[in-house]
Parts: structure tokens; C-alpha cells; sequence
């Protein structure tokens, strides 16, 4: 590890599904993603395509916007695995899409034939301290033992077999024929957040190096997302329930906001899911941010405060 900080890196540990690409079997496409088929790139090839069909697995992988910048660019200040619950032929297919010069993993894939726990991942199996180590992760209860490491990613639902697995009733981004976008999705904003936490790591703290700790620089920086803000939660609890237990509450202050269950002249955001209530009407009339809970959830993904307007509040129809 020593050798690792003098080059400046850090460990990167990236999860596949959801994370970085998203794959489904032929045979759970809809009639809608039938166009699929013939828009399959050449195996031949990986590395200018994006989607790919792997006849001999019965399955079609569709990579996220941005991942080779992302890959690329990550390598520069990372030593990267791969760590995913899919068994070990997927793993190495999977990193053949990704990496297909073993430029970036050099043989670190670790599937779910080598975890030490079933249905959980640890970082006993990764050659790297924890006090050095980063997880992507679209899955929290994935790592028990290391969520001070994890990062969580927005999951990437490209297939509606995707939406269905995780019980969405709604059109995926294959069949609306979209996709993420590639300069603001996900993958490029995880980026500018991980490039943060490097620098944090490196520069802004004062200990001698072999004693650093990158679940510090991971808090510091996850906190400025809302550190001028004081929020108040209206009707988004239930009833008799503790706020400080909630986990919009405790999102909110592990991204630097302060919440309080009362209105003053300090508050700057209202959340609500009724534009209705006593405390949704106070934002209004004093001219203060009434928002909806996936603000939190979106500033959550995304470490940086996202614009209020995106996010409003309607009144319920029995007000």
C-alpha cells in the first residue's frame, strides 16, 4: 500500500450491475426492445461499442454513458477492481467489455465465487487497506461492514427487464429509446466526486500519509453538498416516529444540512410531500425552498445540491 500512496492512487472497487453497465437475458426483452437485436455492436471490436449481444450467455449488456472516459481517467488516481455478485464467467466476460486491453483491472475481478460471506461483499478479499479503499456500489446493504468506504450509485435501469426486477411499473431507457447523458449522467458526476475525495486525501489532510484515512475525506466531502442548509420536514415522517431515526433525516446531516422539526427565520428549505400543511405554507409565504424528499435522495446520488425547482410539491387532492 505504501508504494500505491507515493504513486498518489487510492483503491477503487466497482461494482458491475446497475453500477456500470446492465445486462438481461435475450429472452426477457419486451417486443419493444426487439430493435435491440439489430443494434447490437461487434464483439469484435469492444472498445468503440456499448451495447453487445453475447449469444453463447443468452444475454445482451448495455454499458453506461461514460464509462471508458470514466474507466480511463479513474485509473490515473486509482488502483481499480472489480467486485460483483454475478459468478466468476460473467465477472471475466464483463471485464472483457470494460477493459478490453487489461489496461485498467489487470486481472483484479472478484466475484461472488470468491467472497468470503454469501450475499455480501467485504474488502478482506481486496488487497488494500480499508483506510485507502473506495466502493461504487448501487447497493448499501451489499457492504455491512463498510459503508464509511461506499459510495452509492444511482442504479442504471436500461432494460425493462431491469425496471421490472426492482418492481418499477414504468417505460425503461431502452424502451423509451433514451439513454443517460453522457457529459451530466451518473458516471460523470461520480467522477468530479471521486477526483474531490483524492485530492482531499492527498493535500487537505494533515497527517503523515500512512496514516490517513479516505473514510474521513469521504464525510468531509459528502458534507459541503448541503452545509448551508436547514431543513424542516412536513407530514414525511409517520406518526410517533423519532425524526433524528429517519433515513431522510440522517441523509440529510451526513450531507453537512441541519434539521430541525420547527420553523424559524433560519430554515431554507421545506420538505414536503402536501403543499398543503401549516409548514409547506410557511415556506411559501416567507419565501423559502419547498421541495419534495427525492431533492435529499437526488443530492444523495449526486453529492452536490440540486436545483429545488426540479423537485416541487404538489397538494394532495383531499386538502
Amino acid at each position: 500500500m505504501k508504494n500505491l500512496l507515493r504513486h498518489k492512487k487510492l483503491y477503487l472497487v466497482l461494482d458491475l450491475d446497475h453500477t456500470l453497465l446492465n445486462s438481461t437475458q435475450i429472452n426477457h426483452l419486451t417486443a419493444e426492445e426487439e430493435y435491440l437485436k439489430s443494434q447490437s455492436d461487434s464483439l469484435q471490436d469492444v472498445s468503440k461499442g456499448s451495447l453487445f449481444m453475447l449469444e453463447f450467455m443468452h444475454m445482451m449488456t448495455k454499458l453506461r454513458p461514460f464509462v471508458r472516459t470514466f474507466l480511463k481517467e479513474a485509473s490515473e488516481i486509482f488502483e481499480m477492481y472489480i467486485y460483483t455478485m454475478g459468478d466468476r464467467p460473467y465477472a471475466l466476460e464483463m471485464a472483457k467489455l470494460l477493459d478490453p486491453e487489461k489496461e485498467y483491472f489487470n486481472g483484479r475481478v472478484i466475484s461472488r465465487d470468491d467472497g468470503t460471506q454469501k450475499h455480501q461483499k467485504g474488502l478482506d478479499v481486496v488487497l488494500g487497506q480499508e483506510s485507502a479503499a473506495v466502493i461504487l456500489d448501487d447497493t448499501e446493504n451489499a457492504w455491512p461492514n463498510q459503508k464509511d468506504n461506499l459510495i452509492l450509485m444511482e442504479r442504471y435501469h436500461f432494460f425493462a427487464s431491469s425496471c421490472r426486477q426492482f418492481g418499477f411499473d414504468c417505460k425503461s431507457l431502452s424502451q423509451l429509446k433514451s439513454d443517460e447523458s453522457e457529459a451530466d449522467g451518473a458516471l460523470a458526476s461520480i467522477l468530479k466526486i471521486l477526483r474531490r475525495i483524492h485530492h482531499f486525501f492527498f493535500y487537505e489532510l494533515d497527517s503523515d500519509l500512512a496514516r490517513r484515512d479516505v473514510r474521513q475525506a469521504l464525510k468531509t466531502v459528502r458534507a459541503e453538498a448541503l452545509k448551508d442548509c436547514k431543513i424542516v420536514f412536513s407530514r414525511v415522517f409517520p406518526m410517533k416516529f423519532q425524526p433524528e431515526n429517519h433515513h431522510l433525516w440522517i441523509m440529510a446531516e451526513q450531507l453537512g444540512g441541519t434539521c430541525s422539526t420547527e420553523t424559524d427565520s433560519s430554515v431554507t428549505h421545506v420538505v414536503s410531500m402536501d403543499a398543503g400543511t401549516q409548514k409547506s405554507r410557511w415556506a411559501v409565504k416567507e419565501n423559502e425552498f419547498l421541495v419534495h424528499p427525492r431533492w435529499i435522495e437526488a443530492t444523495n446520488f449526486f453529492w452536490q445540491k440540486q436545483p429545488e425547482e426540479n423537485f416541487p410539491v404538489s397538494q394532495t387532492k383531499n386538502q
